[in-house]
């Protein structure tokens, strides 16, 4: 993980623009805390290719099945993963 101030941004636009090239997205910081991403326009767009086919595939599912589950259902099933670790699974 390339983790990099944000002033690196200002002062060093070739290095970070050649480290994501090379190597994928740039984590900066401003003030010890995470601040923004930097990534390639392609990286960005796989990324959103990712998300965009699972809505897909989860909207084809839905369609699919005359099951449904309310808000608060789902949202309890994944607190609970969360609080039980790899034991637990979601709906």
């Amino acid at each position: 993980m390339n983790i990099r101030p944000v002033s690196d941004l200002r002062n060093n636009y070739t290095d970070i623009e050649r480290d994501v090239a090379e190597n994928g997205p740039v984590f900066l910081t401003k003030n010890g805390r995470g601040s923004m991403v930097v990534m390639s326009f392609e990286q960005y767009q796989r990324a959103s290719e990712t998300v965009e086919n699972a809505l897909d595939a989860a909207d084809r599912q839905a369609r699919s099945m005359s099951l449904r589950y309310t808000h608060d259902e789902v949202f309890g099933s994944v607190r609970e993963m969360l609080g039980h670790g790899s034991e637990a699974t979601a709906l």
